[in-house]
C-alpha cells in the first residue's frame, strides 16, 4: 500500500536528514559511542541501585522507600539528556534556509537582524576629570595597589604604608 501523501514524512528522506543512514553515522563517532556506553552503564547501574533500595526497603528498612523511587529517577533523568542530545545532533544535521531580511525604504531606520542579538555598547574608559581634587583614601589605596602590583611575591601585611 502506498504511503498517504498527506501524513507522508518527506523530511527524514532528504540527504543526511535524521532517519537516512548518512544522519545516523554522526552517532556513531567514538565520543558518541562512550555516550551510549554510558548511558546504558548508568541506567542499568540506577536501576540495580533502586532494586537493592526495594529490597532494604522490604526488609524493614523505611529510609529506602524513598531511595527506592530516587534511583528510578536519576535512570529517567539520563535517558531524557540522552535522547534530547541524540536529538539535537541530528536535527543539527539538516540545512536551514535563512529567511531573507526585509529590505529598508530610504528615510527608515534598518531593522535589528536577529531579535536575540544586540549591538554592542561603546563605554569610555577615560576616566572623567573631577575638581583637580583626589580623595586622600582613594589615593592611598592606589599607592597601595602600585605597591603589590611592584612586588607580586609580598603579603599584604608587608605593605610598609
Amino acid at each position: 500500500m502506498p504511503p498517504n501523501p498527506t501524513s507522508y514524512d518527506t523530511a527524514s528522506e532528504m540527504a543526511g536528514g535524521p532517519g537516512t543512514l548518512e544522519g545516523m553515522k554522526r552517532l556513531w563517532t567514538p565520543a558518541w559511542i562512550a555516550r551510549h556506553v554510558a548511558m546504558v552503564v548508568l541506567v542499568v547501574g540506577f536501576l540495580c541501585l533502586g532494586w537493592w533500595q526495594v529490597t532494604r526497603a522490604a526488609s524493614g528498612n523505611t529510609l529506602s522507600f524513598g531511595y527506592a523511587i530516587e534511583w528510578p529517577v536519576f535512570a529517567g533523568f539520563v535517558v531524557f539528556v540522552w535522547w534530547r542530545e541524540v536529538r539535537h545532533t541530528l536535527r543539527g544535521t539538516r540545512t536551514e534556509r535563512p529567511t531573507p531580511a526585509p529590505s529598508a525604504t530610504a528615510g527608515s531606520e534598518p531593522a535589528a537582524a536577529t531579535a536575540g542579538v544586540r549591538r554592542p555598547v561603546r563605554v569610555s574608559r577615560v576616566p572623567v576629570p573631577g575638581d583637580g581634587v583626589q580623595d586622600g583614601d582613594l589615593a592611598e589605596y592606589n599607592r597601595y595597589l602600585s605597591w603589590l602590583n611592584a612586588n607580586p611575591d609580598a603579603k599584604p601585611g608587608d605593605y610598609p604604608g
